[in-house]
């Protein structure tokens, strides 16, 4: 539980110094509390005093970071329970599996369509983010040759997913600096894998039948010194699984339980893509922080993806697009200039449209703060004054010679005002963003 600004004070030198920067011991306690301030800013705090203060401020879900360099992948980290309470900060990680008894081709052919997914949606350019490597051949050998040409070919986040720690511990030789997440210690094998873990400073994995079980392999992984753990509570059933995630998420948030305090796991198994993306959406939404998939299918992913984007969406904080003048096809000075707002999902509606019509054109985007056209008119963030602000600031009656802008047609009561502002033309497009092909084609002169 975090302490409060006096229970800091008691663990300070309380010499009032002025090394942090702050006045007295009292005031830098003060800061520590709000999260003003770090505790490296006082070079008198004892080591033990120092340990008590980390550990109080230890996120109830701790981070986890698997990973290297530009390729981290951080999960874990929560502080709410619901989205709209906060946010979310650490998107689940989507991990594809490799199995060690493919032959060398389909192998390499697999690590390298899992390198090529690639999605972009409302602007983000998303890919997988780890490779799940299965011993499934039972056989060391195979999967630490296995593991080589995963390494040489790729460099996401890998999990090793073997029980035998002797295996586990051959492929952390190997790749350890890469910092792989090892998978999974479960009552027949926990000693010899947290040794491993241990040793090699690696996030370690749980895997539990139950939440019981799960509970009693954390209180005996934390003995034994691991740190950095992620907990497996098994798939029997979806309905089960849901109940298990959702009662750690609440027992680390809401009762500070800190053997439950780590991000969770959950392989995917089921054989039917739709079960599949069903089960895969669920735990995203309540709480995966990662999910292993067998499919490699662009109609798995895409609607996995697509729910972990909307979910990890900071519902405070709009996606949103430079404000600007952007250009679709060839356009001169006789093209249509079209005119949105800058809400990221609003854009990336507009811009297919007009490239669907083959018609090169203008479409001058305002700063509205991130909202829809509707709204940001209703917010007053779209109005006749912002609109010709933007278009002064772009140059917009240098660029065209026509002088005519087409507004939304959900707004057309601001054409009045923007002509008075603008002094251009103002003319009333389509309502909704499917019309505007036609409306180019036909009506635009």
């Amino acid at each position: 539980m975090a302490l409060s600004g006096l229970d800091i004070y008691k663990l300070l030198p309380k010499t009032n110094c002025k090394k942090c920067g702050s006045p007295t011991c009292l005031a830098f306690a003060m800061k520590l509390a709000m999260k003003k301030a770090s505790l490296d800013e006082c070079p008198d705090v004892t080591s033990e005093a120092k340990k008590a203060l980390e550990e109080s401020s230890r996120p109830p879900i701790a981070l986890i970071k698997l990973g290297l360099g530009d390729n981290i992948v951080e999960i874990g980290g929560e502080t709410v329970l619901f989205r709209h309470e906060k946010t979310f900060y650490h998107q689940a990680a989507i991990a594809i599996s490799v199995d060690d008894t493919l032959d060398d081709a389909a192998l390499l052919a697999r690590i390298k369509e899992i390198e090529k997914i690639s999605f972009e949606r409302v602007g983000q350019h998303i890919a997988i983010d780890m490779i799940a490597l299965m011993n499934k051949s039972s056989s060391g050998e195979k999967f630490l040759n296995a593991l080589d040409k995963v390494l040489l070919n790729s460099k996401k986040p890998i999990i090793l997913a073997s029980p035998d720690s002797k295996t586990i511990e051959s492929a952390l030789k190997k790749c350890s600096n890469r910092r792989p997440l090892v998978y999974a210690a479960d009552s027949d094998n926990l000693k010899d894998m947290c040794a491993a873990a241990k040793s090699y400073k690696t996030p370690l994995a749980l895997k539990a039948k139950n939440l019981e079980e799960l509970d009693k392999l954390s209180k005996e992984a934390a003995g034994a010194g691991v740190e950095e753990i992620v907990l497996d509570p098994g798939f029997e059933t979806l309905h089960r699984s849901l109940n298990d995630l959702t009662q750690i998420r609440r027992l680390s948030l809401k009762r500070n339980y800190r053997l439950f305090g780590f991000p969770s796991i959950m392989f995917i198994k089921n054989p039917d893509k739709y079960q599949a993306v069903i089960s895969a959406c669920t735990f995203i939404a309540k709480y995966a922080g990662v999910i292993v998939l067998d499919f490699i299918d662009d109609d798995v992913l895409l609607p996995i993806i697509t729910m972990r984007q909307n979910i990890y969406t900071d519902p405070q904080k709009p996606v949103t697009v430079e404000p600007k003048l952007y250009k679709f096809g060839s356009p001169d000075k006789n093209s249509p200039v079209m005119v949105t707002t800058n809400f990221s999902l609003t854009f990336y509606t507009v811009s297919p449209e007009i490239e669907a019509s083959g018609h090169s054109a203008y479409l001058l985007v305002t700063d509205s703060e991130g909202m829809s056209v509707l709204t940001a008119w209703a917010a007053e963030k779209f109005t006749p004054e912002i609109i010709a602000d933007t278009m002064k600031k772009t140059d917009l009656e240098n660029i065209v010679a026509h002088k005519k802008i087409i507004i939304p047609g959900y707004v057309a009561v601001l054409s009045g005002k923007l002509e008075d502002a603008s002094g251009w033309e103002v003319l009333v497009g389509p309502k909704e963003a499917s019309g505007i092909p036609k409306y180019l084609k036909e009506i635009w002169k």
